[in-house]
């Protein structure tokens, strides 16, 4: 019974993708897809192997994750100073093009080729290409370096050639760019493929610039090639994780717990206006949780249904405005059922919520590690609540578990009900 009540759950799972494809967006007004992950990043891994040319400024410009800017009177020995992709005025047979390396890998839900202050000297048209490749068998390409002024070199076409990139499937076929706005020229294309993608090749047609590429999506583990000895972090953004819903993310939004590798600053983590509702003066009980009403919350469905084993708070950076305490909840839903809770705003049934965690001191600017209460391995959830109180920030959150096809593969064991937290902290029991 408990098989069949997973298999439900996984055949749901994988209708989501589907479930969860924006609207179709145009290129005037942001289309929903936008509010994804970028997934070509250098904040998230992203990486450019290649490009023919970088003339005036280099392709990795494209990935900054800052949004570009314009020095009127900023130049350099090779010309006019850009914060962008730039090649120079092509003179000879061919087109531009690069290649970038995702640092999140997965399904592709749209691009934003921002041609942003090129307005006199940005590549007219363009078009995209995709590969699904596998780490291992990819060829020694050479570092790039610094590329300003350069253009790239025989060895650097002959390694880049095994690739086969001309061959890559077209996710955007040639198409042209519009410049609007001096500081806003965004050329929105949704795509509906719903494969996954490691690496993508930019073609400019023939030269040109671009200031920034974004190419939002989701992420997807292989989780057939999980090691079911291993546990995986069932909430990361990169293994497909994702917030829907929060209570308030007035300084920074809760996907940010979820995001990849440590915080790099507060701006790196999810943290809420100070509530209104805080008494004049504050209490604890005889745990040393505060006696005050109110608390903020982050609702998040899991990259794969599984179950948490252990969970991972990291106050990292917030050292004056962590959270007093915080817990944990796990439950099931349909898809449908996540759509109206949507609606409701997450006004769960208390029945439906499991606890994971119970409501437990944190500490600022420190991590800290807990054993969720989950009693045996088929305690599979497919979203999880994360509730502070009562309010402050966490610059990440690491559920980490099973996903829930290895659950069934692995002994019922029982983990120890208590918290193991690392050297120099509290856990209240």
């Amino acid at each position: 019974m408990v098989k069949l009540k997973i298999f439900c759950y996984l055949a749901l799972y994988r209708k989501r993708s589907m479930a969860d494809h924006p609207k179709e967006g145009n290129r005037f007004r942001a289309p929903d897809f936008t509010q994804l992950i970028d997934m070509a990043s250098e904040s998230v891994g992203g990486k450019i192997l290649f490009a023919t040319d970088d003339f005036f400024a280099p392709a990795e410009n494209l990935i900054k994750s800052d949004p570009p800017i314009f020095k009127e009177h900023e130049y350099t020995e090779f010309g006019k100073w850009m914060d962008g992709w730039e090649t120079r005025r092509k003179r000879t047979p061919g087109h531009d093009w690069c290649i970038i390396k995702l640092g999140i890998q997965g399904i592709i839900r749209g691009f934003d080729v921002d041609i942003s202050y090129f307005l006199g000297n940005y590549a007219p048209r363009m078009s995209i290409q995709a590969a699904n490749l596998e780490e291992d068998k990819l060829p020694e390409i050479p570092q790039r370096g610094i590329r300003t002024g350069a253009a790239a070199k025989p060895e650097e076409f002959e390694a880049i050639d095994e690739l086969k990139s001309n061959g890559w499937n077209y996710l955007v076929p040639m198409a042209e760019l519009k410049a609007r706005e001096p500081g806003s020229s965004h050329n929105y294309f949704s795509i509906s493929s719903q494969q996954r993608w490691t690496h993508i090749r930019l073609n400019i047609f023939p030269d040109g610039g671009i200031a920034r590429l974004r190419v939002y999506g989701t992420g997807q583990k292989d989780w057939i090639a999980t090691d079911p000895k291993e546990t995986s972090d069932l909430a990361a953004i990169a293994y497909g994780g994702v917030c829907v819903g929060f209570s308030n993310a007035h300084f920074g939004h809760p996907n940010n717990m979820i995001g990849v590798g440590k915080a790099k600053s507060m701006a790196d983590g999810w943290e809420t206006a100070r509530r209104l509702d805080r008494p004049p003066i504050l209490e604890n009980d005889e745990n040393g949780i505060l006696l005050i009403p109110g608390c903020e919350w982050a609702v998040f469905r899991l990259a794969h249904p599984g179950v948490i084993t252990q969970i991972e708070v990291d106050t990292k950076y917030f050292k004056g405005n962590s959270p007093d305490n915080c817990k944990l909840d796990g439950c099931i839903l349909t898809t449908q059922e996540e759509e109206d809770m949507i609606k409701e705003k997450w006004n769960l049934p208390a029945h439906k919520w499991k606890p994971l965690l119970p409501v437990t001191k944190l500490f600022p600017n420190q991590s800290h590690l807990f054993d969720s209460l989950t009693l045996e391995l088929q305690d599979v959830i497919t979203h999880a609540r994360f509730t502070i109180a009562p309010d402050g920030g966490v610059s990440r959150l690491r559920l980490n578990g099973f996903p829930s096809s290895i659950c069934l593969l692995r002994s019922r064991e029982k983990p120890m009900m208590r918290f193991s937290v690392k050297p120099g902290f509290k856990a209240n029991l």
